[in-house]
């Protein structure tokens, strides 16, 4: 299949269209996840990655400020998220905020995970291992 091909009407994202030395990070790990996805729609600072990752989740996975920073650092070291700068017209502790935003890798690697996981749904499906929607 072609890395723009589609099944079932959804995009797959190729493993090939994910740099080389990032590979290993597949199947990304919960805190990694978690953290992009959040970002997925848009900048946000720590606190509100922190919310935004609790409501996503359901509140079943929950990540305290130094696994979040630690994380935020790794990322940053591998280009999958950036710091951009705060918007003006902010208080000064709005300023000292710092936020932080998907990178274009960012995207791929997290479009790569969600597409490995689609994958697992349709074959546990398929495997009838998770009951349909209307059951």
């Amino acid at each position: 299949m072609s890395e723009s091909a589609t099944r079932d009407g959804l995009h797959l994202a190729s493993r090939n269209r994910i740099p080389d030395d990032l590979q290993h990070l597949l199947p990304l790990t919960p805190a990694v996840f978690f953290i992009l996805f959040a970002l997925a729609d848009g900048e946000k600072h720590g606190y509100a990655i922190m919310q935004s990752v609790s409501r996503i989740s359901d509140s079943q996975f929950r990540m305290g400020p130094g696994t979040l920073y630690t994380t935020i650092q790794r990322l940053l070291e591998l280009d999958l998220i950036k710091e951009t700068e705060s918007a003006g017209g902010q208080s000064d502790h709005e300023n000292r905020r710092r936020y932080y935003k998907l990178t274009r890798t960012g995207k791929t690697i997290l479009a790569a995970d969600i597409s490995r996981m689609e994958s697992v749904v349709r074959l546990a499906h398929e495997k009838k291992l998770v009951p349909k929607a209307s059951e």
